[in-house]
C-alpha cells in the first residue's frame, strides 16, 4: 500500500510542479505518469539489485510484463474491445515486442554460446540508451501532438509547498514500502521453501503492477481503451529499458531462477498483442475473444508457475 500511494502522490506533485512551470500536459502524462505508474517495479527492482537479489530485480519486471500483456490487456479487453492507434501499431507495440526480445537475449548467453547467463553493466548501459531514444521520440511526439495548444482552463495547480510535500512523501512512501516489499518477499520464499524468483514473478510483480491494472480497467469503463492499451504498453517498455537498464548498471544480474519458460512467455505476450492490433478479427483493436486467449494464457502460465515451484 505504501508503494501504489507513494507512486500516486509522487506523480500528482511532479505533474504538478511540472505544470507550475509551463510544461504541456501531454508530455507530462508521456514522462511523468508514465514513470510513476511504473516506479513500484523501479523501487522493488533496484532496492533488489542493490541488495544482491537479482531474481527479484529480473523476476520483478518479466513477471510484471507478463502480467501487464496477458492479464491485465486479457481483462480490459473482455470489458471493452481495446483499441489500438496507428501510433501503437507502427511504433508502440512493435518497440515493446523488441524490448522483450533484447531482454530474452540479453538473459540467456548461453544460448549464444557465451559462459554464465547474466544481465551486465554494459547491457544494463545498451537498455537506457534504448530508453533515451524512447523518451526523445515520446516528447518529440507530444510537442509535435500538441500543435501549440496551451492547458488553459485546466484545473488550479496547487500550492508548490503541497505539490513537493506531495512528491517528498510519496518518494518516502517508495523507498519504505520498497524496503518492506523486498524482505517480506524474501521471508515468505523462505518460509515456504521455494525460490525468490516464483515470489517475484507472481506476487510481487502483480502487486507492483497494480497501479496499471487500476488505470487500464478503469480507462476501459469510461470507454477510454486508447488510454488502457498505451498504458500496458509503455510500462512494458519502461520496465525493460529504463528499470532492468538502471538495476544492471549499479550490479550485473544473473539470470539465476528465472527460466526459459518465463522469457518464452514475455516474448509472448508482447507478440499477441501485436499480432491482434495488427492483424487481428477486427482490425486495430482486440477483440473480446482475443481477450479472452491472452487472459487464458496468464491462467495456463501461472498454473505451471505454481506446479514448478
Amino acid at each position: 500500500m505504501l508503494i501504489i500511494k507513494g507512486a500516486d502522490w509522487l506523480t500528482d506533485g511532479a505533474s504538478d510542479i511540472a505544470r507550475r512551470f509551463n510544461v504541456s500536459s501531454l508530455v507530462i502524462g508521456l514522462t511523468i505518469v508514465a514513470f510513476g505508474t511504473s516506479t513500484p517495479e523501479l523501487v522493488v527492482s533496484v532496492i533488489s539489485a542493490v541488495k544482491g537479489q537479482a531474481d527479484l530485480a529480473i523476476g520483478n519486471v518479466v513477471g510484471s510484463n507478463i502480467f501487464n500483456s496477458l492479464a491485465i490487456v486479457g481483462v480490459t479487453a473482455i470489458i471493452c474491445p481495446v483499441a489500438c492507434s496507428k501510433g501503437n501499431i507502427r511504433y508502440d507495440v512493435p518497440l515493446c515486442l523488441l524490448a522483450s526480445v533484447v531482454l530474452f537475449v540479453m538473459a540467456n548467453d548461453s544460448l549464444l554460446g557465451s559462459s554464465g547467463d547474466v544481465i551486465s553493466r554494459s547491457d544494463g548501459i545498451v537498455l537506457l540508451c534504448f530508453m533515451a531514444v524512447f523518451m526523445a521520440y515520446s516528447i518529440t511526439l507530444g510537442i509535435n501532438s500538441s500543435n501549440g495548444v496551451n492547458d488553459e482552463g485546466q484545473s488550479t495547480v496547487a500550492p508548490l509547498w503541497k505539490s513537493a510535500l506531495l512528491f517528498l512523501v510519496g518518494l518516502a512512501g517508495l523507498v519504505v514500502g520498497g524496503e518492506w516489499m523486498v524482505d517480506g518477499a524474501s521471508g515468505i520464499a523462505a518460509h515456504m521453501g521455494v525460490s525468490q524468483s516464483i515470489i517475484a514473478l507472481t506476487i510481487v510483480a502483480a502487486g507492483t503492477s497494480f497501479p496499471e491494472l487500476m488505470t487500464s480497467v478503469i480507462a476501459a469503463r469510461k470507454g477510454d481503451t486508447d488510454m488502457a492499451l498505451g498504458n500496458v504498453v509503455g510500462s512494458n517498455i519502461f520496465n525493460i529499458f529504463f528499470i532492468l537498464g538502471t538495476s544492471a548498471t549499479i550490479t550485473p544480474l544473473q539470470r539465476g531462477n528465472i527460466g526459459m519458460i518465463d522469457f518464452i512467455t514475455l516474448v509472448l505476450g508482447a507478440a499477441l498483442i501485436w499480432v491482434f492490433c495488427r492483424f487481428g478479427r477486427k482490425y486495430h483493436h482486440i477483440t473480446r475473444l482475443e481477450g479472452v486467449i491472452l487472459a487464458v494464457c496468464a491462467v495456463i502460465y501461472y498454473i505451471q508457475a505454481v506446479i514448478m515451484a
